[in-house]
């Protein structure tokens, strides 16, 4: 016993509460019946109890910190061992062991006086603790003032840190009470913190009580709700703080006690991914998985997922050797049964990606290298060609040939009626992995979604960075959206479809709704404590070749088929036969061996009769903003395969 003064506290309560609970049995005569009956039973009962106790777990519980979920367990420990004492009582009836018949009545009440009196001392334990810690938190406060915080929201993760604050000398913000607008809620208390009003009524507590600091503890909040409390703040002014959502603690990721500022992901609002675990562990469980581009955004947060499922092997396969150093530095801290191989390739290089193929015969094959940058790929046609279209080819050839099972193309938004190199590319690439799905058994399928937040060079980031330089933020025009999901998310669901894939699908993920690049950028400089447009400057760059005003993902009803998972759908897209998908092929290689942008840009007009892909203008660059923002400033961060 690692707390034996405690073990015996509880043996003495239980046989006092037994000897108690037999008085009224015998009308309070203490006769020798009761000193020769109850005195003996009383081991043998505390004994079944305390062996229960043992057997549910309860002596895991520290006392100090015991909580209202811990109840339940010394619920189901007097209901069972009530039950076993009731059945010895009528088992031992037919025997000559009556002497250890407890009565019913017996059992009843030592039951409710036993178990409730475990309860009473470790309630107490908690309450001289908690009492001492607030004893030490006045100390502190003498010391050095603690910012004063108003929670928003009384829900279940408002109560959760708010038992939390109050239990800790060293924390160090001080509640003083919860604003919801459940009406239902004002007026009351959470662990001894009042609800003092509405979301609306923020202004005028935060004046009256010199508040510094507002934290969200909003349940499940979606981002119109984090929107409306930052609005007002902003305008207060005061500092804001949200607690981690519930996704993000079931990750792992964050402590519930990690009070950190609103991220623009918050904002965002959308909901955690429910996954098909069957499925999913049918796809990767002891099986060798290839991760092409791993030292990307997707592709690291790929692996990352995927090692979840506890694979037999991950072939991390990537050109950039930095990349591919940092991806495998930060999994080889983690506790993993899967074994890493990191695989410096090109994965247009075939010798290369064969003598991978033969030696470690990949099983499920996730591709996610590729050139991403819109306006990059417009003044390099034949490289874009190469790696999103020719690599495809390679890593798809050797797939079937090495009887892989499924091959899963990490695709974009901008393949749909594309106007860009990057996005007929991308559309090239989908043909391909279609036109192989005819020839061979392995599985092909290819997943389109939009923007990822926080990827490498996309809109977030380039944001943050310029933010932190005071400015100017550059928008390329104010009607510019997108569509947003991070990064965790977009992975999951191409997970999710690779399960599902039968072969020859194009998966389209919901994005949800489209978000203004400008509102976003507003809402970054306003998350930051700025005022946009008078602490940082917003100016307009204009649209970029390439580019589009928004992005189509082709999720109207008429043009998609709905699957087992709300978040995937199939795009119900014309396909082509193997033998025009390698006539287009030769093409442009032809083209590409010849270097000619112009006629790889008019072959894509030619194929895909939606694009518009037009000509180069080079003087788009030439303008007295400097070129590597001109060229980075993207807001519409190609969310897809990511190098």
């Amino acid at each position: 016993m690692r707390r034996p003064l405690q073990f015996l506290t509880d043996v003495a309560i239980l046989a006092a509460a037994f000897i108690v609970a037999y008085l009224p049995a015998i009308n309070i005569q203490l006769s020798d019946f009761y000193l020769n009956t109850a005195l003996t039973q009383v081991s043998f009962v505390v004994l079944v109890e305390i062996s229960v106790l043992f057997l549910l777990g309860a002596y895991s519980i520290i006392w100090r910190y015991i909580s209202v979920s811990d109840v339940r367990v010394f619920v189901f420990a007097g209901l069972i061992s009530g039950t076993i004492l009731a059945a010895l009582r009528f088992a031992l009836g037919f025997t000559d062991f009556n002497l250890w018949q407890v009565p019913l009545s017996v059992i009843f009440i030592q039951t409710i006086l036993g178990y409730g009196g475990l309860l009473a001392v470790r309630v107490l334990r908690r309450l001289i603790y908690e009492s001492r810690e607030k004893n030490k938190l006045g100390s502190t406060k003498r010391k050095a003032r603690r910012s004063r915080v108003l929670l928003v929201g009384a829900g279940r993760t408002g109560a959760a840190i708010s038992r939390e604050v109050s239990g800790r000398a060293d924390a160090e913000v001080e509640i003083w009470g919860f604003v919801d607008d459940d009406n239902r809620k004002k007026g009351g208390s959470v662990s001894g913190y009042k609800v003092r009003g509405s979301i609306a009524e923020l202004p005028r507590l935060v004046s009256e009580m010199s508040i510094d600091e507002v934290v969200l503890t909003l349940d499940d909040a979606k981002g119109k709700e984090i929107r409306k409390v930052i609005d007002i703040c902003s305008a207060i002014p005061v500092t804001t703080k949200i607690v981690p959502s519930l996704n993000e603690l079931a990750q792992g990721r964050v402590s519930i006690s990690r009070i950190r500022d609103v991220q623009i992901e918050d904002l965002l609002g959308r909901e955690p991914v429910t996954l098909e675990n069957q499925n999913l562990n049918a796809l990767l469980t002891d099986r060798t998985i290839m991760v092409t581009g791993a030292g990307g955004s997707i592709g690291s947060e790929l692996v990352r997922q995927i090692l979840n499922f506890r694979p037999l092997r991950v072939l991390l396969v990537e050109r950039a050797e930095f990349l591919l150093f940092e991806i495998l530095r930060e999994l080889a801290a983690a506790d993993r049964s899967a074994e890493l191989v990191p695989l410096i390739a090109d994965t247009g290089d075939e010798p290369r990606m064969r003598q991978i193929f033969d030696h470690y015969r990949p099983q499920v094959i996730f591709h996610a290298a590729a050139h991403k940058h819109v306006p990059l790929m417009e003044s390099n046609v034949a490289e874009a060609v190469k790696n999103n279209v020719f690599s495809t080819q390679v890593v798809g050839l050797l797939a079937g040939e090495f009887g892989s099972s499924h091959f899963v193309l990490i695709s974009t938004d901008k393949a749909v009626n594309p106007t860009s190199i990057m996005g007929a590319s991308k559309r090239m690439a989908e043909l391909v992995v279609q036109g192989l799905d005819q020839k061979y058994d392995t599985n092909y399928m290819a997943v389109r979604f939009g923007n990822v937040l926080g990827s490498a060079g996309s809109v977030v980031p380039i944001f943050r960075e310029q933010i932190k330089r005071g400015g100017p933020v550059t928008v390329t025009d104010p009607d510019m959206t997108r569509y947003f999901m991070t990064i965790p998310e977009a992975s999951q669901l191409v997970l999710q479809a690779g399960a599902m894939g039968k072969g020859g699908e194009i998966f389209i993920l919901d994005m949800g709704e489209p978000v203004k690049v400008l509102d976003l950028a507003k809402d970054m400089i306003r998350l930051s404590g700025l005022i946009p447009n008078e602490d940082v400057e917003i100016v307009f760059s204009g649209i970029r070749q390439g580019e589009k005003l928004f992005e189509e993902l082709e999720i109207t009803g008429e043009d998609l088929e709905r699957t087992r998972h709300p978040k995937v759908f199939i795009g119900k897209i014309a396909k082509y036969s193997f033998d025009d998908v390698a006539q287009m092929l030769a093409a442009f290689r032809n083209a590409v061996e010849m270097n000619n942008d112009g006629l790889i840009r008019k072959l894509f007009n030619q194929y895909f009769p939606e694009a518009r892909v037009t000509e180069f203008d080079r003087s788009a660059t030439s303008t007295s903003e400097p070129t590597q923002e001109k060229f980075f400033t993207q807001p519409s961060k190609l969310g897809l395969a990511e190098k």
